[in-house]
């Protein structure tokens, strides 16, 4: 994350982007101020941590959240990868630090499971957990030593197209993808202001470079979360989109009954993103789990 990348000039209402040292690294996060109880968002591969905001400016009373930004963090090989238990480990750190504790997890795609992993293996101890279509995949993925051209996302994610000549332009691009299809329009705003750099010509690039997103997806492979779900002992919520493509290989009923504690909810009308396309019915979620929970 370079110096510019720190002084990103904010709307109104957005904080400003923070850096924090995790072991070498410096991991960027927006912090929110607020009530309790604390909220740690985890944000899926490729994406940002703005995509929280019109998820935690719903919580009324609003609270005390961070939201780091997992993308470009650490420099890694896209055929390697960033480790989701690497990702974990710098979690534990940064909560550590910041004095989050007590608090709800909330997470969605990678950000979901490297709560989990987090949880299970390095000490987080949330009072309770809401996984957004984690990504759990079948077992025999995590004991095969796959290539990153074989891979199903990384190998398209790397060849993602990240050049655009205007806003418009970007913005005519996304809505003309199925990826964007029924997303809240605040939330494609953010990701067109905040998912794209302007360069020195004026024209636009990917925050998240395609190299970096692979290697977020490669890094998926380096733990098997099946195994951890047992030790989750906390209330674990999990939401499937009604309409999503990972039901096909992803079996979110089974995680919840490897749970201590775990629960489960359908969100109609949505797909993989749940947040980006129901920001208020993710925040009306979040908050009767805190009225149950805490």
């Amino acid at each position: 994350m370079s110096t510019k990348d720190n002084q990103i000039k904010v709307t109104r209402g957005i904080p400003e982007l923070q850096i924090h040292d995790v072991g070498g690294a410096e991991l960027p996060y927006l912090y929110y101020e607020g009530e309790a109880p604390q909220i740690l968002f985890a944000h899926a591969t490729g994406f940002l941590p703005w995509l929280w905001h019109p998820v935690i400016e719903e919580l009324k009373p609003h609270k005390q959240a961070w939201a780091p930004y997992i993308c470009n963090y650490r420099d890694c090989d896209p055929e390697k990868g960033l480790g989701w238990d690497v990702i974990a480990r710098d979690l534990i750190s940064f909560c550590s630090s910041q004095n989050i504790r007590d608090n709800l997890a909330v997470g969605h795609s990678m950000g979901a499971t490297v709560l989990a992993i987090a949880s299970a293996l390095f000490g987080l101890q949330p009072r309770g957990m809401i996984l957004i279509e984690p990504i759990f995949l079948p077992e025999v993925f995590y004991e095969i030593d796959i290539k990153l051209k074989d891979h199903p996302l990384a190998s398209q994610s790397i060849k993602r197209k990240n050049g655009w000549k205007d806003e418009n332009a970007a913005l005519l691009y996304l809505k003309s993808k199925s990826l964007f299809a029924g997303w809240d329009e605040q939330m494609l705003r953010f990701y067109l202001k905040y998912g794209m750099e302007k360069q020195a010509e004026g024209d636009l690039k990917l925050t998240c470079a395609p190299r970096n997103e692979a290697a977020l997806f490669m890094g998926g492979k380096s733990t098997n979360p099946w195994p951890l779900l047992h030790k989750l002992t906390c209330p674990v919520l999990i939401l499937e989109g009604e309409q999503s493509a990972n039901k096909a290989f992803v079996d979110l009923q089974r995680a919840v009954s490897l749970l201590a504690d775990g629960r489960f909810l359908s969100v109609a009308e949505t797909g993989h993103l749940i947040p980006m396309q129901k920001p208020k019915e993710v925040a009306k979620i979040i908050q009767e789990f805190i009225a149950d929970v805490f």
